[in-house]
């Protein structure tokens, strides 16, 4: 690695978990805040770290305040293969750089970080000690202080072969950090109502991204079950709307999920979650509604459609139908009929979700979905985008 230029770099650090939806969440939103950024060297798929360029700081804290893969972002002051080479990179800075960011009534502090390595206190002290020569002048201050640096050592991915020296040494002044928090605040653990598949936050959070939800569109999900993904495009400003077959589910009758619960309480429900979340203002509506018999006007149009359709595992794919030939049912009993069901296949639901997505989707419009797939025997879920423009 080498330093290029006098371009100003940025370090992006993500969490180094569900990594193959890194990219698509960042492009996703660059495309949706109009922000462009370039990468000073093409990255690797496993490493939890992208060297890139924006025109503006802006534009880095823009990004931040959407992403969930985002754990942090520096700018860039110095990184490299060899300490040694870090450190003559961060002495050929001018004094006028550092001028720029450090005096005697700003606050500072040095933070230590490792990568598939744990340093004690003491081995962090000795590296922060390695970096006397910047030219302090403001007191130390380890929480809230003006100015955070951090140092960060990458020692690779697998922990079980850490090398003796780490890959990559990095340096730099933090800028901002991305939503993660934002994953425990709508934890499944303490939310009012939830459901067997109700969506981890985090793929919830995801999903939403890619489906470039902004403030004021108005976005279904025609499989809503218990309203995880809801509660995600309602965090980011949309009005949510969503449809599900299942009568007692939307309706908190079904059977409780929690450990230890015997019996739901009689306020779960989806419009209470997004009470719980101060997102009541975002919340239009919620029908029992069979999927495959569409009671849309042909001319109402969505923003996104974000859902997770029933694979037949833990939810079944039913639709309102008979087995029957020629069923004709009394007038007599219209007013307490119940609806039988049919086997509604995995085919037909996606076949009826993309028609529906080309007919009620805006231009550019985009659906999110999970869909299921076999590899190497052992069933997984496959996150797809499908852009579709009328």
């Amino acid at each position: 690695m080498n330093k290029t230029g006098n371009v100003k770099q940025y370090l992006l650090w993500f969490a180094h978990e569900n990594i193959e939806f890194r990219l698509p969440e960042v492009k996703s939103l660059l495309s949706l805040l109009n922000i462009e950024m370039a990468f000073i060297q093409k990255p690797k798929p496993t490493e939890p770290f992208w060297i890139v360029r924006f025109n503006k700081e802006e534009d880095v804290k823009e990004l931040a305040k959407r992403s969930v893969s985002l754990k942090f972002c520096l700018e860039l002051w110095a990184f490299s293969e060899s300490s040694s080479e870090l450190h003559d990179q961060l002495k050929t800075h001018p004094k006028q750089f550092y001028e720029s960011y450090f005096s005697s009534e700003k606050s500072f502090k040095i933070e230590v970080e490792t990568f598939c390595k744990h340093f004690n206190q003491k081995q962090k002290l000795n590296k922060i000690n390695q970096f006397e020569y910047l030219p302090w002048k403001g007191p130390v201050k380890l929480k809230d202080p003006d100015l955070c640096l951090q140092y960060i050592e990458y020692y690779g991915t697998d922990p079980n072969e850490s090398p003796v020296l780490p890959y990559y040494m990095f340096f730099g002044r933090l800028i901002t950090k991305g939503l993660r928090q934002l994953i425990q605040t709508l934890s499944l653990k303490t939310r009012k109502f939830i459901g067997n598949t109700s969506m981890d936050p985090q793929f919830s959070l995801l999903m939403a991204n890619q489906a470039k939800v902004k403030n004021g569109d108005i976005i279904l999900d025609p499989f809503v079950g218990s309203g995880s993904l809801l509660v995600a495009a309602a965090h980011f400003g949309a009005y949510v709307l969503g449809t599900d077959i299942d009568y007692l589910m939307l309706h908190g009758r079904t059977k409780p999920t929690r450990v230890r619960q015997k019996e739901r309480q009689v306020d779960e429900s989806i419009k209470n979650n997004m009470k719980q979340y101060n997102l009541s203002h975002k919340y239009l509506d919620i029908l029992v509604n069979d999927f495959s018999i569409s009671f849309w006007r042909s001319d109402f149009k969505w923003d996104a459609i974000i859902t997770d359709p029933p694979y037949g595992i833990r939810e079944s794919t039913d639709r309102v139908g008979t087995e029957k030939r020629n069923f004709l049912l009394n007038e007599k009993y219209l007013t307490t009929h119940i609806p039988s069901k049919v086997e509604y296949g995995i085919s037909n639901i996606y076949r009826d979700l993309l028609l529906f997505s080309a007919e009620h989707l805006k231009l550019g419009g985009r659906l999110i979905c999970w869909f299921p797939i076999f590899r190497k025997i052992i069933k997984k879920r496959v996150y797809l985008l499908i852009l579709v423009s009328n």
